[in-house]
Formats: C-alpha cells, sequence, structure tokens
C-alpha cells in the first residue's frame, strides 16, 4: 500500500515490495505465511530499538533491497523515521518462524499497549467473527487513565440477529483475559471501496485519534 512517492522508488508496505517476499507453490504447508525474502532481499523482524527480535517473537518488518526507496521527496523527518542503514521500517508488524518465513500479525499503528501488554486487534477481529451473529467488527484502542488504553469492539451485528455486551463478553471468555475487549459498542464498521476498515473514522468518532497522533510522534 503506497504511503508517499520516494526518490528512487515508492514507500509501501514490505510485503508489497515487487519480489520482495515470495511464497511459492512448494510452500503451501505454510498456512498463513506471506514468504521468504526474494532474491536480493533480505528481512528482518525488530524491536523498537531497532534491534532483531528472538526468533518467533513479534516485532515490525524490515526489508532491506533493490527496489527500497532513497527517501521522500523533500521530507527528510519522514525519511529519518522508515530508513535506518537502507532498511525500511514497514509498519507492519510480524514474526519469522524457525525456516525464514514470515507471517503478518498487524499493523504497527493499530497495536493497543494495554497494561504494558501488546494486544493485536486483528487477532481479536478473527476470533470475534467466528461468532455466527456478527456481520463485521473492528477492534481499536481507546484512552484508560489506569491501563493506559484499553481493546475496544466495535461490533455491527448480522440482520435480525440479536446481541448483546454480556453475550459478547462471555463469547471472548475463551481468550486470555488480557486480549478481551473491555468496551463493546455496536455499530457498523465502515470500509472504504478497497474493503479496508477505516479505523481512523472509528478512532476519531469514539475519541481515540489523539491517543494514535501521540503513538506515531514516539
Amino acid at each position: 500500500m503506497a504511503r508517499k512517492q520516494g526518490q528512487g522508488g515508492v514507500a509501501r508496505s514490505g510485503v508489497n515490495q515487487a519480489g520482495c517476499v515470495h511464497l511459492g507453490v512448494k510452500n503451501i504447508r505454510k498456512v498463513g505465511a506471506i514468504g521468504k525474502p526474494g532474491y536480493n532481499w533480505e528481512a528482518k523482524i525488530t524491536d523498537d530499538r531497532g534491534c532483531p527480535v528472538v526468533r518467533g517473537q513479534v516485532g515490525e518488518l524490515a526489508v532491506r533491497g533493490p527496489g527500497v526507496m532513497k527517501c521522500y521527496y523533500k521530507d527528510p523527518e519522514a525519511t529519518a523515521a522508515v530508513l535506518r542503514d537502507g532498511w525500511l521500517l514497514t509498519g507492519d508488524m510480524a514474526r519469522m518462524d524457525e525456516d525464514g518465513f514470515i507471517y503478518l500479525v498487524d499493523r504497527k499503528k493499530d497495536v493497543i499497549i494495554s497494561g504494558g501488554e501488546n494486544l493485536y486487534p486483528v487477532q481479536i477481529e478473527d476470533f470475534l467473527r467466528t461468532n455466527d451473529a456478527i456481520k463485521d467488527v473492528a477492534v481499536i484502542g481507546l484512552p484508560d487513565k489506569r491501563l493506559g488504553e484499553i481493546a475496544a469492539a466495535i461490533i455491527e451485528p448480522k440482520p435480525d440477529c440479536r446481541c448483546t455486551e454480556e453475550g459478547i463478553a462471555a463469547f471472548c471468555a475463551p481468550l486470555p483475559r488480557y486480549k478481551r475487549p473491555r468496551r463493546i459498542i455496536f455499530d457498523k464498521v465502515p470500509r472504504n471501496p478497497t474493503g479496508k476498515i477505516e479505523k481512523p473514522r472509528l478512532r476519531e468518532k469514539y475519541g481515540a485519534g489523539s491517543l494514535v497522533e501521540a503513538q506515531t510522534k514516539r
């Protein structure tokens, strides 16, 4: 997904860089993986300091190769935020298995930090979508004085299906306690023409817009 036009290339999510990551028909056993680095490409999973994490742990996906942009046009601050020693920080949270295959977890800007625990909204959304009464769902972080953030699930029930906060809470009981949504909101889940959930609209609507802005500047 293009973010800005760069000089010498386009800044994209690492998985969309041409030839950056390749799965191949021989590796279909790796269910959920997006692949391994392609020819002349390198990939690593890093922590907030840019250091590689332990294999299997979640961190930010960084890629390096011939298609990485050189800079953002006339924007050295934005360039410095995503380019480090030739490595492009993709903004994708991912993990790498023992064979070097990469699995996407979520977008870094969507990660919820609640009481020191990292929550990945996509994982909670995937769980909630197994509920037959739910048409669509989006999970966002909302400000909380004690925990910093809490997970809020915006749920759009299917027509003629009845959902209650109590029912959703009971459905989420199998999840680890820290992953359970602490707030349930019944509302329409907005999506753009490509089908992507418009989380910025939901954050703005429910008062979390400034929270994400502050995290982005960290």
